[in-house]
C-alpha cells in the first residue's frame, strides 16, 4: 500500500523484500502514469476522493503494510510551517489515519522531514503518535540519512513505524559512519543535457578566484560569506534601515555617513537607498534583525576589514554587485581542503553558492532549475549538472523509468523516499511477513536508473 507514491521508493524497497503492491495513490498525472509503467499498478489519484469510510472500504484493498511519505511542505523549515492548518496538504495525514482506521493493516511506515519532530514545539509529533496509538498501534519514530547507510547523500528524514502486534521485536537499523564518495554514483555514459548558464559559470569562477586569493594561512569563515557587506556600514544592531526610513521619511539614510552594499553611497532618494541596501536588510517594517542576522553582518564586516588587502582587488576585478544577489554569497563547507573550486560539489541556493566536499551530494530536494548540484571539473572532467540518473542512484531507485523532462525528474527525485533506508527499516519491522535478508546494509553497490 503506497500512498503519496511519487516515483515509488517505498514500492522499490518492499519489492526487494518480496512484497507485492496492491494499491497506490499519486495525484501528479506524470508520476501516476509512470507508476503504471514501472510497477503495473494503476494508481488512485487524489486521496481526498476517498471521502468516507464506505468509499475507503470499497476501493482500498486489504493489505499488510501501509507506507506513506505524506506531504512535508507544511512541516518543513523551508515553508510556512502551517502544519495541520495547511488546508491543501497539512491535513492529508488525517486521510492516512482514516485508511489505517478502516483497513487496519498490521504495519505502517510513514516518512517526513525531520522538522516534523520539533514542529509546533513538539506538539505535532505528539499528536501524530497519540492518534496512531488510539487506533491500537505501537508506534516509534527515528530519523535517518542515506549517508548513514553507505550512500553519498546527506538527507535527514523522520520515519514513524507502527505495528498492531507491538514493537517488542523491533530494533532500528544501526547507523554507520563509514566514509562515502560522490564518484560512486557518477555516470559518464549519460551526459548532462542542460548547459550551465553563463552567469552561473562566471559566479563559480569569481568565487574560485576568491578561494585562490585567500592566504593559505587564513582559515576561511564557517559562516556564510556575504560580499555585499564588504564596505557596508548601514545600521543593523540598535536600528535598521527600515527603522531609519520610518523615522526620517523624507531623508532616510542621507547625510548620516552610512554606506550601503559594497560601500555604495546612500545620498540618493529613499527608493535609491533601498536598492543599495542588501536584500536581507531592506525589507519595509523590518525594525529589529534577529540575532543570527546581526551576527552574520558583523562577522562579514570584520572579516572584510581584516582582509581588505586581497579582497579589494578581487572586488575590483569581478564587481560582484553586478551579479544576482544569491551569487554574491558563498557557503564554504570544505574546511581544510585544497581551495580549488573544481574539486567540489557545488549548488546555487538562495543562501549563496554552497561548496561541499566530494564525499556527499547536497540533500536532494524538489529542485528549482538553478539548484541542481553541479560537479566541479576535477570530479566529472568538466563542470556539469548531476544528471537525473545519478540523482536516482542517490535515492537507490534501481532501474525505474524517470520522467522524460529533466526538471520533472529532478522535482520527483527531490520528493522521493530513499529506497535503501526504507528497506533497512522495513526488514526489521515486518517480523513474520518476510524472511530476514542479510544484504540490506551491505557495502554500497550503486543502483542504476534509466534517464
Amino acid at each position: 500500500m503506497d500512498l503519496f507514491a511519487g516515483l515509488g521508493g517505498f514500492h522499490v524497497a518492499l519489492d526487494e523484500l518480496e512484497g507485492r503492491g496492491v494499491f497506490a495513490a499519486e495525484r501528479e498525472p506524470i508520476l501516476k502514469a509512470l507508476y503504471k509503467v514501472n510497477f503495473g499498478i494503476d494508481a488512485w489519484g487524489d486521496l481526498n476522493d476517498l471521502s468516507s469510510d464506505e468509499i475507503i472500504a470499497c476501493h482500498v484493498p486489504d493489505h499488510h503494510v501501509l507506507t506513506a511519505g505524506f506531504p512535508c511542505q507544511p512541516f518543513s523549515k523551508a515553508g510556512d510551517q502551517l502544519g495541520f492548518k495547511d488546508t491543501n496538504q497539512g491535513n492529508l495525514f488525517f486521510k492516512v489515519h482514516d485508511i489505517l482506521r478502516v483497513k487496519r493493516p498490521r504495519f505502517f511506515i510513514l516518512e517526513n522531514v525531520p522538522n516534523i519532530l520539533k514542529h509546533d514545539g513538539g506538539r505535532t509529533k505528539t499528536k501524530i503518535i497519540r492518534m496512531l496509538q488510539k487506533l491500537g498501534y505501537s508506534v516509534d519514530v527515528e530519523h535517518f540519512s542515506p549517508h548513514e547507510f553507505g550512500i553519498p547523500q546527506v538527507r535527514d528524514r523522520a520515519y514513524f513505524v507502527g505495528s498492531i502486534d507491538g514493537l517488542d521485536h523491533f530494533e532500528w537499523p544501526a547507523k554507520h559512519k563509514a566514509p562515502t564518495e560522490i564518484h560512486w554514483v557518477l555516470r559518464h555514459d549519460v551526459p548532462s543535457s542542460r548547459p550551465i548558464p553563463e552567469q552561473t559559470m562566471r559566479a563559480i569562477d569569481m568565487w574560485g578566484d576568491f578561494l585562490r586569493r585567500a592566504p593559505t594561512s587564513l582559515k576561511l569563515p564557517s559562516f556564510p560569506i556575504w560580499s555585499m557587506e564588504f564596505g557596508a556600514t548601514y545600521p543593523y544592531e540598535d536600528e535598521t534601515p527600515s527603522g531609519v526610513w520610518a523615522r526620517r521619511p523624507v531623508w532616510g539614510l542621507r547625510q548620516m555617513g552610512f554606506k550601503g552594499s559594497f560601500g555604495q553611497s546612500l545620498e540618493g532618494t529613499i527608493d535609491e537607498q533601498i536598492t543599495r541596501i542588501p536584500s536581507h536588510a531592506n525589507r519595509g517594517g523590518d525594525f529589529d534583525f534577529p540575532r543570527w542576522k546581526r551576527t552574520f553582518i558583523r562577522q562579514n564586516r570584520e572579516f572584510y576589514q581584516a582582509n581588505r588587502s586581497w579582497i579589494d582587488p578581487w572586488l575590483a576585478q569581478w564587481s560582484p554587485q553586478n551579479f544576482y544577489s544569491s551569487f554574491q554569497k558563498m557557503e564554504w563547507n570544505a574546511q581544510g581542503e585544497d581551495r580549488d573550486i573544481d574539486n567540489f560539489v557545488l549548488q546555487m541556493r538562495a543562501s549563496g553558492l554552497r561548496v561541499k566536499r566530494p564525499t556527499t551530494s547536497p540533500s536532494l530536494i524538489a529542485f528549482t532549475q538553478t539548484q541542481v548540484p553541479i560537479l566541479g571539473a576535477n570530479l566529472a572532467g568538466e563542470r556539469r549538472y548531476m544528471t537525473p540518473a545519478e540523482c536516482a542512484e542517490l535515492q537507490c531507485l534501481g532501474e525505474i523509468q524517470l520522467p522524460a523532462s529533466d526538471l520533472d525528474a529532478y522535482k520527483a527525485l527531490g520528493n522521493a523516499v530513499n529506497a535503501r533506508v526504507v528497506k533497512a527499516i522495513a526488514e526489521r519491522l515486518l517480523h513474520g511477513l518476510i524472511r530476514p535478508l542479510s544484504s540490506t546494509i551491505s557495502d554500497f553497490e550503486p543502483l542504476r536508473a534509466t534517464a
